[in-house]
């Protein structure tokens, strides 16, 4: 088959590779119709994930179609069109047990293409199928559903939940990538008094005002931190989302908060940042982190399905699946191409208009 393959810091091929087979009894193969790219698999090309090692297919988000399953799989069946998500569950270890999935001792966690070959790839083995993938409702389209796979509840459940936001709540959010625009659709659920984006590139603050962001900020020319004083009477954010991963954003969002406030980094790090405890302990700040553990996944499904949340504002480029290495570099280029998400379609989706015709029969 063909896939998405890892080289070392900086370098990637559309490469032929072995198809996957089973492995356990616990696995399932399965035809990825649709996929799309992270800023994580950004984040592993710059080196800054080193367990990944060369050869690894990147990819961690995907809906497809079940193959086959093995012998211990009862959930599935050949034929089921599931959504992978990016965290496998193992169900049996301490971690799994208390629904902390990405913490998961027993070989799950965040696997795919990080410790084991991934998503972007024309077939992919998912390890402990009955607890790591969801079937898709049959009134879904793929697109509807993809960005659950790791946007959505990675900014609902390490930003909106870790945060604690709360009715009537100044919620700031640092980076209005794909993350910090999913924060802002979720933060929504919880009716907060005013979202404020901020970041430095024009196109993804008018993006974040379609989403829902009530002030945006350019903190390349304003300062963020008196517009936030300005908004909340010199108090500061109740509660401020670091959506970027760099030390900078980190540092601003901890500027951003009141007293009492609560702090939820969201981003993945590569360098360290610092922490000013010579400022922050007497404010009685909560500081949050968290890998996405992807236990609202079913819950923000319902959402999606009753019409409470619409995640198909961030397909702005398709492609064809073998035209991955072309998407890598739309998405890279995002301030000039002004991608969110890229979406790959497979052979078993010919198109979005195509699903769409499907899902208006099945209604």
């Amino acid at each position: 088959m063909k896939a998405l393959v890892f080289h070392g810091p900086g370098e990637r091929g559309w490469d032929t590779v072995d198809d996957p087979t089973i492995l356990e009894a616990t696995d399932a193969i399965v035809r990825v119709d649709t996929s799309t790219i992270c800023g994580t698999d950004l984040h592993i090309l710059k080196g800054d994930v080193p367990e990944t090692t060369p050869g690894t297919v990147l990819g961690h988000e995907a809906v497809g179609t079940v193959q086959e399953v093995g012998a211990g799989v009862s959930t599935v069946a050949p034929g089921d069109r599931v959504l992978m998500s990016c965290i496998s569950s193992c169900g049996r270890c301490r971690f799994c047990k208390e629904g902390h999935y990405g913490l998961c001792a027993g070989g799950g966690g965040w696997i795919f293409g990080h410790l084991i070959d991934g998503l972007q790839a024309e077939y992919a083995r998912v390890p402990f199928a009955d607890n790591s993938v969801y079937k898709v409702p049959e009134q879904l389209s793929d697109e509807q559903v993809l960005f659950l796979a790791d946007i959505l509840p990675t900014s609902f459940e390490v930003g909106v939940l870790n945060g604690m936001v709360t009715p009537g709540d100044v919620v700031a959010i640092v980076g209005a990538g794909p993350i910090g625009l999913a924060a802002i659709l979720t933060a929504r659920l919880y009716t907060p008094g005013r979202i404020v984006a901020i970041d430095l590139v024009d196109s993804r603050l008018e993006s974040a005002r379609r989403f829902g962001s009530d002030t945006t900020i350019n903190n390349g020319h304003q300062d963020a931190l008196a517009q936030i004083m300005e908004l909340t009477d010199g108090l500061g954010a109740d509660v401020a989302f670091e959506a970027v991963g760099v030390p900078e954003t980190f540092e601003l969002a901890a500027d951003l908060i009141r007293p009492g406030g609560r702090v939820a980094n969201i981003g993945v790090h590569g360098k360290s940042a610092h922490l000013h405890l010579e400022k922050l302990w007497i404010r009685d700040v909560t500081i949050t982190t968290g890998l996405v553990d992807t236990f609202s996944i079913p819950q923000l499904m319902r959402l999606i399905s009753s019409g409470r949340l619409d995640p198909s504002l961030f397909a702005t480029h398709r492609f064809p699946l073998g035209d991955t290495m072309a998407a890598y570099d739309t998405f890279a280029d995002a301030a000039t191409t002004g991608a969110l998400k890229v979406v790959l379609q497979g052979a078993g989706v010919s198109s979005a208009a195509a699903q769409t015709e499907r899902i208006a029969a099945v209604a």
